[in-house]
């Protein structure tokens, strides 16, 4: 059975593929409005979202499909303690695909153990958003004709924000793609980030600074400081604002920049930005609909398929505090290798 938890698990080719398919439908949408006739997805949103629920659940009704679930945990079996586990095997017994959001790392991983259906990662934590990375490269290829070549700034939150992991994972596909990494030190990217750059020979050069660079860059993606992912809420008002794109810094960016950003913004894009050609982030968020339906049509015409007997765990071996397997203890304790550093299979974090 094929989930979609990491945009690395994909290859180029699987890629290109699915590109192909959601070009098709944007420009030919009305050959795909039975496409999903009679499939049924799940939508499990355990925390807020609105342009990836509402996104997910419009490319399935375009796609001739039906949706349930909730954006709420406490309106489920959740507030009452039932597992992720046991949520996951009851609603992929109702549905043809589950597409899932939460606060814990390494989620849509620990899910895609116990579903009879594919699983798709609409957003783990501060982890990983693979689906938002295809939104991401469908906008680049759209509007630029390709990715190959390009230099990339990505500004804001990098240490939290799943985006840019997702992001650059992707990237690791595609020819002499240039990496500009503008941070503050707290939030830049986190270890197993850096270390799976090195490993694939990415170019990446870390900065602090936004002005000095713009003119470099062929793409800006801006992110949010997300209050929501810092433990020490000191640590978010240090860094608040740090980062504010205007009309005036936009004056020294080449011509055909592509101001992007997955949204919300708080402030670190001026109002004044949006009229300018070169902001197209609510363009991306209309391709990251077709992206998914593209993506929909593939997984939700899966057969079903049993997953099989699962390992029970019987420690944690991971210190990550936003970790699943810090609030699912019956996770098995599977560890990979980035980079050569044994890490948490589940949410990447090195294994101490």
């Amino acid at each position: 059975m094929r989930h979609l938890i990491d945009f690395g698990d994909m290859t180029r080719q699987e890629w290109d593929a699915l590109y192909r398919r959601c070009s098709d439908i944007m420009d030919r949408p009305q050959d795909y409005l039975d496409a999903c006739r009679g499939k049924v997805s799940a939508s499990l949103f355990y925390e807020p979202s609105t342009r990836t629920n509402f996104s997910f659940q419009t490319a399935m009704l375009r796609l001739g499909g039906s949706v349930f679930g909730f954006a709420d945990p406490n309106s489920s079996s959740v507030a009452k303690g039932e597992t992720l586990k046991d949520t996951v095997k009851m609603v992929s017994g109702y549905a043809d695909v589950v597409v899932m959001r939460t606060p814990w790392e390494g989620s849509a991983r620990a899910a895609s153990l116990y579903s009879d259906v594919p699983v798709i990662n609409a957003g783990d934590g501060g982890h990983m958003h693979p689906t938002q990375t295809m939104a991401d490269l469908t906008t680049i290829t759209r509007l630029r004709g390709g990715v190959d070549g390009l230099s990339v700034g990505l500004c804001g939150d990098l240490k939290n924000g799943r985006t840019v992991h997702s992001f650059i994972k992707a990237m690791e596909k595609f020819r002499d793609v240039k990496f500009f990494l503008i941070s503050p030190r707290e939030l830049a990217v986190p270890d197993y980030m850096r270390q799976f750059m090195r490993e694939k020979g990415m170019w990446f050069t870390e900065v602090t600074g936004l002005e000095a660079v713009i003119p470099q860059l062929d793409v800006l993606y801006m992110t949010r400081i997300q209050r929501e992912r810092f433990l020490d809420p000191l640590e978010y008002e240090r860094n608040k604002g740090i980062y504010i794109l205007t009309r005036r810094k936009l004056e020294r960016a080449k011509k055909n920049l592509l101001v992007m950003h997955p949204l919300p913004r708080v402030d670190e894009i001026a109002v004044d930005v949006d009229d300018d050609p070169r902001a197209v982030y609510f363009q991306q968020a209309r391709f990251g609909m077709f992206a998914r339906m593209a993506l929909l049509y593939d997984l939700a015409n899966q057969p079903r398929m049993d997953p099989g007997a699962v390992e029970i765990g019987t420690r944690r071996v991971c210190g990550n505090p936003r970790c699943i397997t810090r609030t699912e203890p019956y996770l098995p304790p599977l560890v990979r290798q980035i980079g050569g550093v044994d890490c948490c299979a589940f949410c990447d974090s090195p294994l101490r």
